[in-house]
């Protein structure tokens, strides 16, 4: 049985192209195929020089001044969109973040299980946010909160830090991943 119907699910926007006679500006700076400057010129001039050549006229950047129109296959354009996205996302790492929770008073034992589950999340190649809430009284008790979050980075190893500690609300925060 299907708990969510599809009218709910949140959908990524597609990117819409606007080409050829859908195009507003009066004058637009053309690009051909390559990506070298052709020059400014108006859009009929332009449309009838993809038409000569028997493509299409894509506008890349809308908001430049005057908008940016390349000469070349729709088709191909697409393509080439999904090419460099992909390139993209090859250096993103897929690790994911881990959540570490501990408290100001922890006490040894739990605090080196913490740790070890901390050095395990590493190995996998995650990075692991190091989170110690503070309440009431405790708010008072930052430096110490700093401390605690410092030797724990230190006691995960030879680690990078990605977000150095901070006081975020009532939570002081640090992620680290592993040193490549």
């Amino acid at each position: 049985m299907r708990t969510t119907h599809s009218r709910f699910q949140k959908h990524a926007p597609k990117k819409f192209h606007i080409t050829n006679w859908r195009i507003e500006a009066a004058e637009l700076r053309v690009l051909n195929s390559k990506g070298e400057q052709i020059g400014v010129m108006s859009k009929t001039d332009a449309l009838a020089k993809a038409r000569a050549e028997g493509v299409d006229l894509v506008l890349i950047a809308e908001r430049a001044k005057p908008p940016v129109a390349k000469i070349i296959d729709f088709k191909k354009f697409l393509y080439q969109e999904e090419k460099k996205q992909k390139e993209a996302r090859k250096g993103i790492k897929k690790g994911v973040v881990k959540d570490i929770k501990l408290s100001l008073f922890i006490g040894p034992a739990d605090l080196d299980r913490m740790i070890a589950r901390g050095v395990d999340f590493l190995k996998e190649g995650n990075q692991v946010r190091l989170n110690l809430g503070l309440r009431g009284r405790e708010m008072g008790k930052t430096k110490m909160a700093f401390d605690l979050i410092h030797n724990c980075i230190v006691k995960l190893g030879d680690v990078n830090i990605a977000k150095e500690p901070k006081l975020e609300g009532r939570v002081v925060r640090a992620v680290v991943a592993k040193k490549k």
